[in-house]
């Protein structure tokens, strides 16, 4: 049955999350771009940048998302004026290698370890903005709706970036409450629904790839955690999920964050759940070969 009260409890966390975390980074990142500091520590971002086409100023939110989550990422490059070939690269990259220090410390309850964890995500990450640059530009229209290019330039005084730096921060703030919400509201739907309720107690392998995939690690991995203490998946079962989910899980919740700015959803989503499939099964592959040659896939989609 659908908690309303729940629901909005939820949303209101999320949007006091997304207050204290987005507007004081925007506007720290903002300042950066102001006296322009990054020049000092460009070279050491360099290499990470080049690889993804990205500008140098864009690597604090890259770290930010690894480290800590999407709106700390969003905070750091919304005001750097980027196109939407840009924001669908960080959406790809970023959809796959974020939170690493939540999200493989949950995937450790599991029995996947941390650095399998990083290593999948990270070079998966990298993999997947691969073929984006094959693809014809006209996939990529438009640009940030809250471009601030240079503010260095923009701005007469550092009173009057700061007060348009906690403009456009509120406004963004507002945009990603409201998407948060609605998804929050979508997402707490799709959970009381009795398919969901049905099978939550009793997980296999299909199952548990389209939780994770609409809800996200957390929730998928909760069902997948009480499952495996019971024994009723095995560890290649776990192996293979776990890989799944890892490159995609949460695709719409995290891809829209993007689109705000102009990120190609279709290209997002598509090249997620590609490489989600083939290197799972490629990985469980090896995995079935090297240590469970006596067990049977069971489930497989």
């Amino acid at each position: 049955m659908f908690n309303l009260k729940e629901t909005l409890h939820s949303s209101i966390k999320s949007a006091l999350l997304v207050l204290k975390l987005i507007i004081p980074l925007f506007i720290l990142a903002d300042t950066l771009l102001y006296f322009d500091v990054l020049k000092y520590i460009s070279f050491l971002f360099e290499p990470v940048t080049s690889l993804l086409n990205l500008p140098v100023e864009a690597a604090l939110g890259i770290a930010a998302g690894i480290l800590f989550n999407l709106y700390a990422a969003i905070a750091f490059l919304a005001p750097l004026g980027l196109n939407a070939y840009e924001w669908t690269i960080l959406a790809t990259f970023l959809g796959v290698a974020h939170s690493l220090v939540v999200e493989n410390t949950i995937m450790k309850k599991l029995g996947i370890s941390h650095i399998y964890s990083a290593v999948l995500r990270v070079s998966i990450a990298f993999l997947s903005v691969l073929p984006i640059t094959l693809l014809p530009k006209e996939l990529f229209n438009g640009s940030a709706s809250l471009a601030t290019t240079n503010v260095a330039l923009k701005y007469n005084s550092f009173t009057e970036m700061l007060q348009n730096s906690f403009v456009n921060a509120s406004y963004l703030s507002l945009k990603v409450i409201v998407l948060v919400t609605l998804i929050i509201f979508l997402m707490n739907y799709i959970k009381s629904t009795k398919i969901v309720q049905k099978y939550q107690k009793k997980a296999n392998t299909f199952f548990s790839i389209i939780t994770g995939l609409i809800l996200g690690i957390t929730y998928g991995a909760g069902i997948l955690i009480n499952e495996s203490k019971k024994g009723h998946l095995s560890k290649v079962d776990i192996f293979y999920i776990g890989t799944f989910l890892m490159i995609a899980h949460a695709i719409i919740e995290d891809t829209f964050l993007f689109v705000i700015f102009g990120a190609n959803a279709w290209v997002v989503i598509s090249i997620r759940l590609l490489m989600a499939f083939i290197f799972s099964f490629i990985l469980v592959k090896i995995y079935k070969n090297t240590h469970y040659t006596n067990v049977k896939i069971s489930d497989s989609p």
